[in-house]
């Protein structure tokens, strides 16, 4: 009975799955983000927040938003507060402009605008506004930027003072990620269901015998207390000119990195119609801007769509069913963090280079051929994988392929929300400077 109402609900045989799969892409989208449980709350926690109370806040938040995404929109998204968003938060917390109540103040509001624009309809038409190659070039750049990341896990790259990046030596835990990545390479070409998640379980498994990780000493967490950060946010204190250009920049990176996100993602699980939109837009961005308001009121950091889904794409997630099986475990990892830490990075790390390759095949869809498309496909690509940023990446391409329009006479091409988009991809990359400009002009006048 329970089955055949998720088949009916999750439109099993419309989007060619089944509950087996559902699960084990849900189960696979958990193990490559599960990290956020502990290094959310060790970031947030450098502005003095406490830190046991924001990892209960990091696995509620990150269930509530994704369960959500899972039986509302019924799309195989997990949202959680994001990477890079929380160390903006730390940066404003440490700039000493303002504490951290009043830095979550200003991503309530960045939510509040970001509500806005959503009930509007402004973001959907962003979205539909960008040209098919430039949907390609994004799903490419994640692609560049998920898998440098897992290497980056993995620890094969590392820092260097001359060259920026180099290849470390390799070490034992190094050779054992590798090794769950020949797993799954194997298991891939062998069409064999689950692969990535199969690829992690052998390399955790090999660290355990290797001694590289421990049993834990409990099985059950210890007792987590939200109390200390949630409601504590200061709305009020966030109302000031000097943090115009802070307040923006939240906004407009959770904007454009959940537009990244979503497009490549969506497009990834076949989540498009005949005219190449995605379905069930409007109640994904919802979601997104309203998670990122809850998410202030409990005490963390932006809420939004993660790259990471695209693991659980990629083991055959397409409904949302993959989406309530992750926001589950998480639930569950709240009981259960003495286990869910036990599995290193360069565990998981080799399912996100799976996904690179995965995702940098949408390549061979952009017209390299026609310079108009190409130079603004190249730039999103280049510069969302090195400035380790996707809304830098496609600020600077969506400015590019404007420009290039606008120069070869080609500007009524343009729709009306690329100009838009434009706009304020201008304001963030230039935002540092309006809260000090806004400063000023008061000063002055």
């Amino acid at each position: 009975m329970v089955q055949k109402m998720l088949k009916e609900y999750f439109q099993f045989e419309k989007r060619n799955t089944n509950v087996k799969t559902e699960v084990v892409a849900g189960l696979t989208t958990f193990l490559t983000m599960a990290y956020i449980i502990f290094v959310n709350p060790s970031i947030l926690s450098a502005t003095g927040m406490d830190k046991e109370g924001l990892i209960a806040v990091t696995c509620i938040i990150t269930a509530t938003a994704t369960i959500l995404t899972g039986i509302v929109a019924k799309a195989p998204i997990a949202m959680a507060p994001g990477m890079g968003l929380n160390t903006f938060f730390v940066v404003l917390v440490a700039s000493g402009k303002m504490n951290w109540q009043t830095a979550l103040g200003a991503v309530f509001l960045s939510g509040v605008i970001f509500f806005l624009l959503t009930l509007t309809g402004l973001r959907k038409k962003v979205i539909e506004a960008i040209p098919p190659s430039l949907v390609s070039a994004i799903a490419v750049g994640i692609g560049l930027f998920i898998t440098f990341v897992g290497l980056k896990s993995l620890g094969i790259i590392i820092k260097d003072e001359v060259t920026f990046v180099t290849d470390a030596p390799l070490s034992l835990t190094i050779l054992i990620g590798l090794f769950g990545l020949l797993v799954m390479i194997f298991l891939e070409i062998k069409k064999v269901t689950g692969a990535l998640l199969a690829g992690i379980a052998a390399s955790t498994l090999l660290a355990l015998i290797t001694n590289r990780i421990e049993l834990p000493q409990q099985i059950f967490s210890s007792h987590l207390d939200i109390s200390t950060v949630a409601f504590k946010l200061d709305i009020w204190g966030a109302f000031k000119w000097g943090f115009f250009g802070s307040i923006f920049t939240l906004t407009f990176i959770d904007m454009f990195d959940s537009v990244g996100t979503l497009v490549a993602c969506c497009h990834q699980a076949n989540m498009v119609d005949e005219n190449n939109q995605i379905k069930g837009l409007d109640r994904l961005l919802m979601i997104d801007a309203s998670v990122t308001i809850l998410g202030a009121l409990l005490g963390t950091s932006t809420v939004t769509s993660y790259v990471e889904s695209a693991a659980g794409i990629e083991q055959g997630g397409r409904s949302g069913l993959t989406s309530v099986t992750t926001g589950i475990l998480f639930l569950l990892a709240l009981l259960f963090i003495p286990i869910v830490a036990i599995v290193p990075p360069y565990a998981t790390a080799p399912a996100l280079i799976m996904v690179g390759l995965f995702m940098i095949k949408e390549v061979k869809a952009i017209d390299w051929a026609n310079m108009e498309e190409a130079f603004p496909a190249f730039i999103i690509i280049v510069m969302i994988a090195l400035s380790y940023s996707i809304s830098t990446g496609l600020a600077f391409g969506f400015i590019s392929y404007t420009l290039i329009k606008v120069i070869t006479g080609k500007a009524r091409e343009i729709r009306p929300a690329m100009c838009i988009i434009v706009i304020f991809s201008a304001l963030f990359l230039t935002s540092e400077r309006i809260g000090d400009l806004v400063e000023y002009v008061k000063t002055a006048f």
